[in-house]
């Protein structure tokens, strides 16, 4: 199938849950699931990982006249990730039947 074919299919799937398998090796064989989000000619974007919630404006934890920030203060918070994915590696793809 043509990465111009195959762009085609994957983009009925954008705003669905995907898993796609690339032809590359390691970690990267096993997969790569997340919320579809772009599809072009080049590339696929999938959302990995969403990030939380902006926290409260209000919150005493966000105030820089409290305390100096540290990266450990905010560990608990995460910022997401996106995956981009060449359709030329694209091996299979796997998305629900209904």
């Amino acid at each position: 199938m043509s990465d111009k074919h195959l762009s085609c299919h994957l983009s009925r799937y954008i705003g669905e849950t995907v898993t796609i398998f690339t032809t590359s090796g390691g970690m990267s064989g096993c997969g790569f699931t997340g919320l579809l989000l772009e599809v072009n000619c080049n590339y696929v974007r999938l959302l990995t990982e969403r990030g939380s919630a902006p926290a409260n404006p209000l919150s005493q934890d966000i105030c820089p006249e409290m305390e100096s920030y540290s990266f450990s203060r905010y560990s608990r918070y995460t910022l997401g990730s996106v995956c981009d994915i060449p359709t030329c590696s694209i091996a299979s793809f796997c998305h629900n039947a209904v």
